[in-house]
This record gives structure tokens, sequence and C-alpha cells, in this order.
């Protein structure tokens, strides 16, 4: 540590995380008191609960031998589950998520003509759901002729049932939806009050979803996609697209949602397009949005992801930050860590891996570690634009680290068919290498820095965390579940089940001895709360249910206009010139659409464009959406728009553009990766005990040398420029993954090896270092 550091860092007591499982407040989350608040609250653990059951429930008929038709049966059929998820996080977010932020929380304009005007838009809502509610009452009673077993539901233009739909239910909905979206953004209430506009949104989510329903349980399914498609569904998918931008917009902000309408214009303007992106015939309004919400866009891959596998895991999530598991990862993350050079800093990558495993948001690990290793980095001399850069390329790789990374990772089980199992172990090598390039380039920093590690008594006694180690215990059991053959979801639930279990223990060991665990006031988990962490799961869903039904939305429009076909024809094209080209244009093309979007919709739009193309080419299907996914992942900490960057930028108080272009560099080296398990497929844990052994290690090392290149620190003392160059020189070599490259690679450090420590270049002299590891 640099002596003014030394200086500024006095530190009395240990560092200890506090809150850290508290779950950030939105700027334009209502905060209902009282009697709503309650309401809000049931209506959270109840949809949260919801999922539960109906994941691993079985037939209420089947279990009873009654028919009860007050009460669902489970499973659910699988598009009516998906359409009630959506339903449910619309209704849930509308009345949550404010269309803007809170700047004023004492300040409250009149709005009672604006209230006045949402009041009667409700009236055209409640007549739509009447119809709708009809309409399921008639398809019911069995009065309509069948087709195969399944009730016809067929409207044509003239008939009774056509004008039925526009004029009863298809134009009020409409008028509902889109007048209550435009009310609301002028309808400003108190944040602790719900507007009108937002409640009559909430109830045209529901009213689209009882239409789906009831018509997708009809014979008109098959007509989905086509031109005959009941003129009620197109407006049903028009008002349900509409919330679902609006949502997206409210709590992920806008980058996605303009993304998503370039490829809604692009829908019906390709047949006026040149070259690749041109169709032959234009789409009209009723085909594309009868497609739209299908299997084919919104209800597919991203939705069917978000409602099973994503949800269970925020419930084990929210069951793990109500026993603190949060806290004790960052707190031992600084016993283990927090005494080698640059401490905070090594702390943070980590602490962010560890999170990582129960948080897969890369802006969300940086508000949960952030908040406390950003401001140690600091003190101990980082400037605020490193402490920034490396939380947040830090806190990125917790979406590719086993065994639940990102939500990414199940979209890609849900889209290849490979089972999660097979892609969460994939994941190991690739995700060991991407944490340690981080680690060498903090390291390396730390070293021209001349800086120390945090002292003894600054840190938490790593003895005292060990007598919490059964915090680790419901992740333990997930992957031994998953290695022993259950299903995500059995897998996934009894993790779940055994997180509240384990929040016992102190409680049984504090009764044995109270010196056996580390806080005095310890309580398991009881029913209260249980049922809290249900609601945080409801609430904590919200975006990313939004997120991933706008994703299937471009997702549609792909698989309408085939566009993702006409792209893998160009990477064919390239791939002719230069296979390197090939994967250099994937990479562009995955990086940019992840530029302000979250992971998951940048996954799932580039494995629809991207991944098909690479797959042609011959690349093993693991490999290539691998591939995909792991710069979608990147592509957080990559400028111009770098969400995690951002996200540190706003806690460090350095400039945004300086930090997302520093953690660029941080993360350098695991831009090289992807191009690593291209090449030699044993990183991806493919080949004999061997092979993935001699990839791990010869990969790991060539990471170590390309770090030290780039930072130009070698073997204790500055590198000179064309060492430097030798040493990515020899790193590209090693992680090429052939024998004779890894030969040529050695060859080439041990002649750098020997000029450092023999011929002595002059350099920049080495930085004694304080303290250091």
């Amino acid at each position: 540590m640099t002596d003014r550091a030394s200086e500024d860092l006095e530190i009395d007591e240990p560092i200890l995380a506090e809150g850290v499982d508290e779950e950030p407040v939105e700027s334009n989350r209502r905060l209902f008191e009282g009697r709503m608040a309650w309401f809000m609250a049931t209506i959270a653990l109840v949809y949260a609960g919801f999922h539960m059951v109906a994941l691993n429930g079985v037939s209420i008929s089947e279990w009873t031998g009654v028919e009860i038709p007050l009460l669902p049966n489970f499973p659910l059929e699988t598009w009516n589950f998906r359409i009630i998820h959506i339903a449910g996080a619309l209704a849930l977010g509308f009345v949550l998520f404010a269309p803007r932020s809170f700047k004023d929380e004492g300040s409250e304009r009149n709005t009672k003509a604006l209230t006045m005007a949402s009041a009667l838009l409700a009236l055209p809502a409640l007549y739509a759901g009447y119809t709708a509610l009809s309409f399921s009452s008639l398809i019911g009673s069995g009065t309509l002729p069948e087709m195969g077993g399944l009730t016809t539901w067929a409207s044509f233009p003239g008939t009774d049932l056509y004008q039925s739909e526009v004029y009863h239910f298809g134009l009020p909905l409409l008028v509902a939806t889109f007048g209550a979206l435009v009310v609301g953004w002028f309808e400003d209430r108190g944040r602790s009050k719900v507007a009108v506009s937002d409640m009559v949104m909430a109830v045209c989510g529901l009213i689209a979803a009882i239409y789906l329903v009831s018509i997708y349980g009809t014979a008109a399914r098959n007509s989905v996609g086509t031109s005959f498609v009941p003129i009620g569904i197109a407006f049903a998918a028009t008002a349900g697209a509409a919330l679902i931008l609006e949502l997206t917009r409210r709590v992920a902000g806008l980058a996605l949602v303009v993304i998503t309408g370039v490829f809604l214009l692009y829908t019906f303007t390709a047949h006026l397009l040149p070259g690749i992106l041109a169709v032959q015939n234009a789409y009209t309004w009723q085909r594309f949005f009868g497609h739209v919400y299908s299997d084919a866009g919104i209800l597919g891959p991203t939705t069917a992801v978000s409602s099973t596998y994503i949800i269970l895991f925020i419930i084990f999530a929210a069951f793990l930050q109500a026993s603190k598991v949060g806290d004790y990862f960052v707190n031992f993350a600084f016993a283990a860590a927090g005494r080698a050079r640059g401490g905070p800093a090594k702390v943070a990558i980590f602490a962010s891996g560890l999170m990582g495993m129960i948080n897969g948001t890369s802006a969300g690990n940086v508000v949960a570690t952030g908040s406390l290793t950003i401001p140690l980095m600091k003190r101990v001399g980082y400037d605020r634009k490193t402490s920034g850069a490396v939380e947040a390329a830090a806190s990125t790789g917790g979406q590719i680290m086993p065994p639940i990374m990102g939500a990414g990772a199940f979209i890609m089980a849900e889209i290849t068919g490979i089972p999660y199992q097979d892609i969460a172990i994939a994941a190991i090598i690739p995700a060991i290498l991407y944490f340690a390039s981080i680690y060498f380039m903090v390291d390396f920093e730390a070293a021209k820095l001349g800086m120390r590690g945090m002292r003894e008594d600054e840190l938490p006694k790593l003895a005292k965390m060990a007598r919490q180690v059964y915090l680790f215990v419901p992740i333990l059991i997930l992957i031994a579940t998953l290695f022993m053959g259950y299903s995500v979801i059995r897998a996934g639930t009894l993790a779940t089940i055994a997180a509240a279990v384990v929040s016992w223990i102190p409680v049984l060991l504090c009764r044995v001895s109270p010196n056996l665990v580390a806080n005095e006031n310890v309580a398991g988990m009881g029913p209260r709360d249980i049922l809290k962490a249900f609601e945080l799961a409801g609430v904590m869903s919200i975006q990313i249910i939004a997120v991933c039904a706008c994703a299937g939305i471009i997702v549609g429009v792909i698989s309408l206009t085939g566009v993702g076909a006409r792209f893998s024809s160009v990477l064919l094209d390239l791939a002719a010139a230069s296979q390197l080209l090939a994967l250099f244009f994937a990479m562009c093309i995955a990086i940019l659409l992840g530029m302000g979007m979250p992971t998951t919709a940048a996954y799932a739009v580039a494995a629809s464009v991207v991944a098909p193309g690479l797959v042609q080419l011959g690349i093993p299907q693991l490999t290539a959406h691998f591939f995909v996914f792991y710069f979608a992942v990147v592509s957080a900490i990559t400028p111009p728009v770098a969400l995690a960057s951002y996200a540190a930028a706003g806690i460090s108080g350095a400039n945004p553009m300086e930090t997302s272009v520093a953690s660029f560099k941080v993360g350098i080296a695991a831009f090289i990766v992807p191009f690593m398990f291209f090449y030699n497929s044993s990183i991806l844990m493919e080949g004999t005990v061997l092979e993935v052994a001699r990839a791990g290690i010869t990969s790991v090392f060539g990471v170590f040398l390309l770090s030290s290149g780039v930072q130009g620190w070698f073997i204790g003392s500055r590198a000179v420029w064309y060492l430097r160059v030798a040493l990515i020189a020899a790193a590209l070599c090693m992680i090429s993954g052939g024998w004779v490259t890894d030969i040529i690679g050695l060859a080439i450090t041990g002649v750098t090896v020997m000029i450092q420590r023999v011929v002595r270049p002059t350099g920049n002299p080495a930085v004694p270092v304080k303290g250091a590891d």
C-alpha cells in the first residue's frame, strides 16, 4: 500500500458485511403502507407459491379422486401455465413499479382529472373482461362443434362471433390498454399510493390472459401463425405485447424496448428492404400478432425458462437471503483473501464468484457486494475508476459460475436440449479462466502500485467464519442432486427446503454450546420468514419475467421472418474466407446485442441469430451456444454501453465511460476464453480426463501470461514492451490447445524469463511492496 493510503486507512474494528442480502429498492418502486402493503405482499407470495406448487404438484383429481372445479389441477397445460405466469407478473409489476422515478417523495401534483380519466378507462377494460368470460363460458358449455376432439373457434368477417371479438372484446381492450399507458405518464401519485391507470393496465393484462387461455384450449391454436388466426387473438396479443414492453421499460430500462421496437418495425417493413433483410410478402397485423403470442415467440423458450427454472431459483435465492448467506459469503471472502496484496479487490473477486451462485445478474452483483468492496479498494490505493472496474468485471463473471449461473444458461438448455447438468459441468473451466484472468490482472496491478494486504485485525476471523460453513449446505445439496441425476426443478426444490432447514442449525448448536455459533442472536426460519421469502421472490421475479417475455417478441420476429437463417448464410460466406473471421463477426453481434440489454435477452436473441450459423459451420452445438452466451455475458463490461460498469461507477463516483473502459481492460483476458474452448473443446469437459486436465492447466497458464503481458508485470518486476509482446504471443500459443503450440509457448516463456532475470532490460523499476502476501 502506498504511504498515503496507509495513513487514510484506519479501521478500528474488523470489516463485516451487513445488508448484502437486502433487496435494493428501485427508484420507481412503490412503497405501500398499511392494508395495501399487506395486500401486495399476499399477492406476491401467492404468485411465487403458485409456481412452486405448479412445478412440483400432481393432479389434484388424481390424488383425491374428486374433481374440484375452483382449484386448478397440476401440472397445468404448458401454454396456459406460461400465459398465467406472464399475466401475474404484469399485474404485480404495474402496481409495484411506477412509470418514472420518485424524485420528491413529499410532493404529489393534483391528478384528480387524470385519475377520473383512468377510472373511465376501467369501463372498457371491464366490458372486455366480461366478454372474455362470456367466451370462456361458451367454450365450456359444450354447445360448440368439435374438430379432432377440440372445440372449434373460428370467427370470420361478417359473423356475429367476429363482430363480438372486434367490437365487444378487442377494441375496448386496446382502448383501455393504450389509454391507461398514456395517462399513466401524467398521473402523478405518491409513492405509497397506487395509480388508477396502473390498476387498469394490470386488469388488462389479466383480461388478455383469460381470453388466450380460453381460446388456446380450442382448435383455434392450430391456426396460430397463419392468416386464419382468430381476430381476438391478435387483439389480445397486441395488448399483451404493449403491456410487456411498458413493464420492461419500467423495470429494465429503454435499451431492450428500443431494440424490440426496431425488430417490430422491421417486421412490417421487411418487404421493402434490400438484400438479406428482405422478405417476399408483407405481414399483416393480424398474422404477426397472432403468431407472436405463441410458443414461437412470447410463450417460447424464454418464457418456458422464466416460468420454470428461473423463478424456482429466484425462490431459492430468496430463501438463502433470508438465511443471510450473502453477508456470510462476503465476510468469508474477506477472511480468505483480505490479506493478499490489494486485498479488497481480491475480496471482490471471491465474493462476486460466490454471490454469482445465487444472484444471476451483473448489476445486481455489483450493488450487493460493491457497496462494501469499492470504498475499501479506494482506501487501499486504487483510483475510483479502477475500483469500479474491478467490481464490475468480477460481478459479471457470476453469470457463468456453476451451479446456478445466469438465466441465460437455462435458456441454453431449453433451446439446445442439452441437460442443464451438462451445461453447468462444461462451464467449470471457463468460469475458472474468467476469474483467474481477473485475479491476475488485479494482482499485477496491486504489485505495480506497491499495495499491501489488509491487516489481520481489519478482517473477520477465518475460524469464526468456519463455524458458519453450514450455510454452504443448500448449495452443496443442489450440486449433489444435479450430479445424481435429479431434474433441475426437483434439485432446486430440495435445495430450497434445505435452506429453511439449515437456518435452524445455529439454533440447535446454540442449545448445545453458545461457543459453537458465530452469532449469539440466532433464529431459524419460522412460518413468517418463509412467507416473507416467497413474497420477496415474487417481487424479485418481475424484472426477469418481463425481460424474458420481451425477448420472446424478438424471437417471434426472427422465427416469422427467417432473418436468423439469412444471418447464418452470411456466417457461412465469411467462414469460406476465414473461420476466425466468422467467429469474430459472431462475437461482435453477441456483444452489440448485449450492450444495454440484460444478458438473458441478449443471449436469447443471439442464440436465434448467430448460434445456428455457427452450428452450420460444423461447430458442436454446446460450443456454439456457449461461445455466444459468454460474449453476451461480457457485454456488461464492454464500452460504450456497459451496464455492470455503469452500476459500479454509481458507487465509486467515477465517470461511467472511463469505468467501462477500465473494466474492459481488467477483463480483456476473458475475451480470449471463448476462442480457447473453440480451438480446444476439452476446456468444456469434452474428452478424456488427461485431455481435460492438460487443457485446464495450459489454459490457466496462458491466461496468466496474457494478463502479465497486458499489465506489464512479470516475475516480480515490470516488463519492457518487447517482453510484453513476447508474453502475449506465448499466451496465444498456450491457449490454442495443441502440443506443438504448447511447446512453442513454453519455449517463448523460458526465453522471456531468462531475459527478465539475466539480462534485466531497462524499464520501470519494481515498486517495493509493503506487506504483500
